[in-house]
């Protein structure tokens, strides 16, 4: 199997000048999006002091016709941190930064969802949506073949692979732990992983996390996985079908949520969004990979756990279906539900806020509400009322604890 160049490289070398004191000066690898909505772009500037928030963090910018994301005679682009995390590759103070991009013009880039999505969420930050995505991911060799798969073959079928132990069942385990042990470090919100159905495929899991931190927290855990298979020399891909044929594909089921599917008798919330779900498949099936279906035409087949594309369905512990209700919250009568339609190279901003968009505030429809129209603004509170009181207060319908959204 191919590996890179780089990680053929003396690691003891390199670890002579990663030792070396840095004084009072910071580091900061500042994270992006590119134009395939898809790849991540990074670049480091130093630092005076060690940041303590976001807003301590200068905006920068780049060569967008690099990146497909612009003209070469126009290329400036914006960096605008929006969420920091500790740097598990140069440790700390150091930091990693996600940034939403901007346009010459300050508006957003057109693979930056994050920008709509954040207002998206703090629409309904009163009802608190909590998510958890399950992301799959397959480590290939540089040449593109999977790793640990004979050169001129395959292994042996599907069965003893998924939690597998063994040299002979588990493949790229030392990347898995390095990966987990990079996420915790950073503050990312790992809550688990283990290998997947298909040799040489993975899974990670984050969450529980509510509204924008979803996103910003699984495309850290994605930057940081293509950094620890850097340094192992292989590649990381979260292609929805890696392998055609007999063998799983890749998804990113998302877990969901709200406040009052977590209460008692929540399973009629959770029954009624399934409904609102039925109506909008092909919005949603648009919305779960960055092609608009494409890719997860090639996953979502109907077999190798997966539904059909074309049609939605909703069942008890059936992992065949659009939409998976776990046993124990039929039991419970309370809960949360898995979508299983994301594919793994989904946009998290476009999955959590399409979700949110039907089952929240209640859309309708193949095409997502505009609510440009309306004007947001923040209400600064301090005379220790309740929130419940401000909103009636003004005669707003509850629906955010800073951010209301109003007619013009």
């Amino acid at each position: 199997m191919a590996t890179s160049a780089s990680s053929k490289l003396n690691k003891a070398v390199k670890q002579q000048y990663m030792s070396l004191p840095q004084g009072e000066k910071v580091q900061a690898m500042y994270i992006w999006i590119d134009g395939s909505g898809e790849g991540l772009r990074c670049k480091t500037r130093t630092l005076d002091s060690e940041p303590k928030t976001i807003e301590d963090l200068p905006e920068w910018n780049f060569d967008g016709s690099s990146t497909y994301q612009s003209e070469g005679s126009n290329s400036d682009m914006y960096l605008i941190p929006a969420a920091m995390f500790r740097d598990p590759f140069r440790k700390d103070p150091n930091k990693l930064v996600l940034c939403e991009v901007l346009k010459y013009n300050r508006k957003p880039a057109e693979t930056n969802l994050r920008y709509t999505c954040k207002k998206i969420m703090n629409m309904v930050e009163n009802n608190h949506p909590w998510f958890g995505m399950e992301q799959e991911y397959t480590i290939l060799g540089t040449d593109g073949h999977p790793f640990g798969w004979p050169s001129n073959g395959f292994p042996g079928p599907q069965g003893p692979y998924y939690c597998g132990v063994g040299a002979d069942k588990a493949y790229g385990r030392d990347i898995v732990e390095a990966h987990y042990r990079a996420c915790l470090y950073a503050g990312v919100q790992i809550y688990g992983s283990n290998a997947e159905v298909m040799p040489a495929q993975w899974e990670f899991q984050i969450g529980p996390c509510e509204g924008i931190n979803m996103g910003d927290h699984l495309w850290i855990a994605r930057f940081i996985l293509h950094r620890v298979c850097e340094d192992f020399g292989v590649v990381v891909s979260f292609d929805p079908k890696p392998i055609p044929g007999n063998w799983n594909g890749a998804g990113c089921h998302t877990n969901f949520s709200t406040k009052e599917m977590r209460e008692d008798d929540g399973l009629k919330v959770i029954e009624e969004s399934i409904e609102r779900l039925a109506k909008r498949h092909r919005y949603h099936i648009r919305a779960y990979d960055p092609k608009g279906g494409l890719d997860n035409a090639r996953r979502l087949t109907g077999r190798h756990e997966t539904s059909s594309i074309d049609e939605f369905s909703a069942g008890v512990a059936n992992r065949g279906a659009s939409i998976r209700i776990p046993r124990s919250v039929g039991q419970d009568k309370k809960g949360y539900f898995e979508d299983r339609r994301p594919s793994a190279n989904c946009d998290p901003y476009a999955v959590t806020e399409a979700l949110v968009r039907t089952c929240l505030l209640k859309e309708e429809g193949e095409e997502p509400a505009n609510y440009s129209n309306m004007r947001i603004f923040e209400i600064n509170w301090s005379d220790g009322r309740s929130r419940e009181e401000k909103d009636n207060a003004f005669g707003f319908v509850s629906m955010a604890a800073t951010v209301k959204a109003v007619k013009k």
